[in-house]
């Protein structure tokens, strides 16, 4: 698959990193000399200009692309260049920072494919949202992390909860999120939590336990 990344960020360089291992072609594109350099060294096809720039995104092969990221610290490149993507019929990942207000990422959530912010997700929750959301594969986590899928059920905590606002472990991060019988994708903080729902985290081994204190019913 071939996919263009538009930031070349702390986000940006690990999500490229990390799909070019997996054997997938990369082309970066920043509008800062020294971010472009390093990606030139780190071995990837680059172009300096703009990430919200059409033209520029056109001579980095948007129109054959399968999935644009951008990754840059202004939301509204970042909106941009999605937009520029999904003309060209691309899969538009979004990066958004977490202190923006609810309204903010649902207005943005309804015209991309997915949002991430890197806060709680990093490259990994990049990777996968430019993949198509494949959240069984979480080969890049370091040794001593453990992703755990929960069932929200009567009697949950969580129940009625924002993502936001839920008590976890400290380092404990919700990596997706499903309604009961639908598929598990990123999920956004003010999304309320109900009965059936299904919630991917990340978590320290160690801590696994307490996370699922949180969100089972005491009984379970």
């Amino acid at each position: 698959m071939k996919f263009v990344i538009v930031g070349y960020g702390r986000v940006g360089s690990r999500t490229a990193r990390i799909l070019e291992g997996e054997g997938h072609d990369v082309v970066v594109v920043d509008n800062d000399y020294d971010r472009v350099k390093r990606a030139e060294t780190d071995g990837f096809e680059t172009y300096q200009g703009d990430g919200d720039d059409e033209d520029v995104l056109l001579e980095a092969g948007i129109d054959t692309a399968d999935a644009i990221g951008s990754f840059t610290p202004d939301l509204n490149v970042n909106f941009a260049a999605c937009m520029v993507g999904k003309h060209h019929g691309c899969r538009t990942v979004l990066r958004i920072d977490e202190d923006y207000r609810e309204d903010i990422y649902e207005k943005y959530a309804a015209d991309v494919d997915d949002i991430i912010y890197p806060e709680r997700l990093g490259a990994a929750g990049a990777k996968t949202a430019m993949l198509g959301g494949d959240f069984n594969v979480v080969a890049d986590l370091a040794a001593n992390l453990q992703l755990t899928v929960i069932e929200i059920r009567d009697g949950s905590p969580a129940i009625g909860k924002r993502m936001s606002e839920l008590d976890l472990p400290e380092h404990a991060r919700v990596y997706a999120h499903g309604r009961a019988h639908e598929s598990l994708t990123i999920p956004l903080p003010g999304t309320e939590l109900e009965v059936g729902d299904e919630v991917a985290l990340i978590a320290e081994t160690e801590r696994v336990d307490d996370v699922r204190s949180a969100l089972l019913p005491t009984t379970a």
